[in-house]
């Protein structure tokens, strides 16, 4: 994958989103979260992330967010890997927090973006939750569901 390439793309989704501001975040997590490395961010339904869900984890039910690292001997590739994120999820989320939809997908591309780095908030003893913090502040984000969870 070349770095002209999107970094963002959206399919399947009614929403009405537009790429060009989620690409502009795209771009500045990677240039100050994963230290210039290359990531790209699937936008998608309820129903992908469910089959990859299912296909990668052995979790037949949908989810917000789901990271692939790159594989370490990937080649040419120089990337960190793949995020996706369900718009049905982030837009249930963004209801319930009171948000914009953008604002809970900028959220869980973060959190993608920060599993990509090697992060694991289920292992980690809470270091990805602060820095996932640090860096919303940074980055101007509202708080999010693991945040409000852990209040």
């Amino acid at each position: 994958m070349s770095r002209s390439e999107p970094m963002v793309l959206i399919r399947r989704t009614s929403s009405g989103l537009q790429r060009g501001p989620l690409e502009v975040f795209a771009r500045q997590l990677r240039e100050r979260v994963t230290g210039g490395r290359w990531f790209q961010c699937l936008i998608t339904g309820d129903r992908e992330l469910q089959r990859l869900n299912r296909q990668f984890l052995g979790k037949n039910y949908p989810t917000d967010v789901l990271s692939f690292p790159a594989a370490e001997n990937a080649g040419t590739f120089a990337g960190l890997g793949e995020v996706a994120v369900s718009y049905q999820r982030a837009r249930e989320q963004a209801r319930a927090l009171g948000h914009s939809v953008d604002d809970e997908i900028r959220i869980l591309m973060l959190h993608g973006a920060l599993h990509l780095m090697g992060m694991d908030h289920e292992r980690d003893r809470g270091a990805m939750a602060r820095a996932e913090i640090g860096w919303r502040h940074k980055l101007g984000l509202p708080a999010s569901l693991i945040e409000r969870a852990s209040a």
